[in-house]
């Protein structure tokens, strides 16, 4: 199976982001790939909760899942919006922050709501509070395709290992990274996390990648780190995009995740234990 990722620079309109990425759909199946993967927030990347509240939409009306869902129709590809920024019909007015596994029919096979929020002060100019905006979702989500078993999750969920463990034991194969990456978390754990999550897992990592600078109408603009990554089952980088925005391709071998399980079966070597 061919694989195509994208690496996108998303602003905080999403009527311009979705010509961006229908154009880019385009091309990558025109390229040969069956499967291909867009990034965390590809609707709306913006820090500004006036603004979200503006422009952000229900699952049901959001723009960018329902052509998406024709371009994958039309294609017979199957598709990952990394995820979207959608609102809810919460109380508090929290938006969710889903993930979509389109089929080939464009059905929808699979929706995953972040479920680990991105609260973290990573220097003194530079925080988040996700949970402000968000809220997290509290179910993991499997779906079996003719190429393999995928395993949801975005972006900050690659540092809680348990989650993919949970996958990978449940049948996964290949475990997908939507994200939007902080520069300097980015630069610093990006690479070594996702090789870890393939490596203890025998699995595919895909991460499609927001990239650059955001443009934003409102708030303050937001700097995402790129480097949209594929990593193999025996921890292999196969794909690194670097900073720009683009497409990048990829060959998904069944064959290879088995072998990798076969040499390490670690998989199956869980221990139940005491203490501390």
């Amino acid at each position: 199976m061919k694989a195509a990722l994208l690496q996108l620079t998303s602003s905080d309109d999403p009527q311009d982001n979705l010509g961006t990425v229908r154009t880019m759909l385009r091309e990558a199946v025109s390229a040969g790939a069956g499967l291909v993967l867009t990034p965390e927030v590809t609707n709306c990347v913006s820090q500004s909760r006036v603004r979200q509240r503006k422009v952000l939409r229900p699952e049901a009306e959001d723009p960018i899942l329902a052509m998406m869902r024709e371009e994958a129709a039309r294609a017979g590809a199957w598709m990952s919006l990394g995820s979207i920024a959608v609102r809810t019909d919460d109380p508090d007015g929290r938006f969710a922050n889903r993930s979509f596994l389109i089929g080939p029919d464009g059905g929808i096979a699979a929706r995953y709501d972040k479920i680990h929020m991105f609260d973290v002060t990573v220097s003194e100019t530079e925080s988040y509070r996700e949970s402000a905006g968000y809220r997290p979702g509290d179910r993991l989500e499997l779906v079996p395709t003719p190429f393999g078993t995928i395993g949801l999750s975005i972006c900050y969920d690659l540092r809680f290992p348990e989650q993919y463990r949970r996958l990978a034991q449940a049948g996964a194969d290949i475990l997908l990274v939507p994200s939007a990456f902080s520069p300097v978390t980015g630069a610093a754990h990006w690479e070594p996390l996702l090789r870890a999550r393939a490596i203890e897992n025998g699995a595919y990592v895909l991460a499609a990648a927001q990239t650059g600078l955001h443009e934003s109408v409102e708030g303050k603009p937001r700097r995402t780190y790129g480097h949209a990554m594929a990593v193999g089952p025996w921890g292999e980088v196969m794909l690194d995009m670097g900073e720009a925005p683009g497409i990048g391709y990829l060959q998904i071998d069944p064959q290879a995740v088995a072998d990798a399980r076969a040499r390490v079966p670690s998989l199956s070597h869980d221990r139940e234990v005491s203490g501390p």
